[in-house]
């Protein structure tokens, strides 16, 4: 469905038109996501410090590296981290030669729930999503040009 049709909305031109159905698609697609992450005990933002964490497994990351990696700037990383942690999915470890820096690291437990709930949001995606390849391009080359 258009998006004038979907939030009932005329636009001022279609810069304006496209920066509104950006947000509304990232909220509609964001939406999907907690809920199917649900099922694996995650917040998407959990989702996304276990996933940055996965790819740099078996060594770990400082908290200020997983920072600068988030989706979402915004994200209390050592309050997620520390919610990681009760949960047996993350360790951390101050290494004594600098006790100011916090390295990360997925426990074998943590392993298994991020690589499960990739398999759900490849899933999630690939149904959500209905676009090919080649549009998928297109767009991420727009989404770039977009940010400048």
């Amino acid at each position: 469905m258009a998006i004038n049709e979907e939030i009932k909305s005329r636009f001022k031109n279609e810069k304006h038109k496209a920066s509104v159905n950006l947000l509304y698609t990232a909220y509609w697609l964001k939406d999907r996501l907690i809920v199917a992450l649900r099922d694996h005990d995650l917040t998407l933002e959990q989702h996304n410090v276990m996933r940055i964490l996965r790819g740099s497994h078996p060594n770990g990351m400082r908290v200020k590296d997983i920072l600068s990696r988030m989706v979402e700037k915004s994200s209390n990383v050592p309050r997620i981290i520390d919610k990681l942690a009760a949960k047996n999915l993350a360790t951390r470890v101050v290494p004594e030669h600098d006790k100011r820096e916090t390295h990360v690291t997925l426990t074998e437990k943590g392993i298994k729930v991020i690589d499960n709930a990739r398999i759900t949001i490849d899933e999630i995606t690939e149904s959500l999503l209905k676009i090919n390849d080649r549009e998928a391009a297109a767009l991420n080359s727009l989404l770039d040009k977009a940010r400048g």
